[in-house]
């Protein structure tokens, strides 16, 4: 697969298009995701905030999970567990997140991430997300119990 060139997403995610994120691919338990950083991510020591950084690891791992199962319209996140190395990168830095699905169960998968500044490791994580049907997951949210 060729990893450098930006796909459409598989599901439309207005936070994702937000962000400015981009979608490398997904296939055989490895999903790739790339982001510029810009100004808007920045926190207020001007470096990549943490909460980007983890967008794109909780992303890649559950794009790696999905991409075993082709019945999964979606996954959700269980868990994750995310061990920061250094900070992301300044303004037009390109950051790269690589997601592995290690184990896949009946509805579950256990995934490892990592964020990459060029060569620079600067973030990794652990997750497990469940795979949903869409349907089912959207019957299951009742939105009149918002305040």
């Amino acid at each position: 697969m060729d990893w450098t060139v930006a796909k459409p997403f598989p599901n439309t995610i207005p936070f994702l298009t937000e962000m400015g994120v981009e979608f490398l691919g997904a296939i055989d338990g490895e999903a790739r995701v790339a982001l510029t950083l810009g100004t808007r991510h920045m926190n207020s020591w001007q470096v990549g905030h943490g909460g980007v950084t983890m967008t794109l690891l909780d992303v890649v791992m559950a794009l790696a999970g999905r991409s075993l199962d082709p019945e999964a319209s979606g996954a959700v996140t269980v868990d994750m567990h995310t061990s920061f190395l250094q900070p992301a990168g300044h303004p037009g830095s390109r950051i790269i997140a690589i997601g592995r699905a290690s184990h896949r169960a009946t509805t579950l998968v256990f995934c490892e991430g990592e964020v990459r500044n060029g060569d620079l490791l600067v973030a990794r994580a652990m997750g497990t997300f469940k795979f949903l049907k869409r349907r089912a997951a959207g019957r299951k949210l009742d939105h009149t119990s918002i305040p």
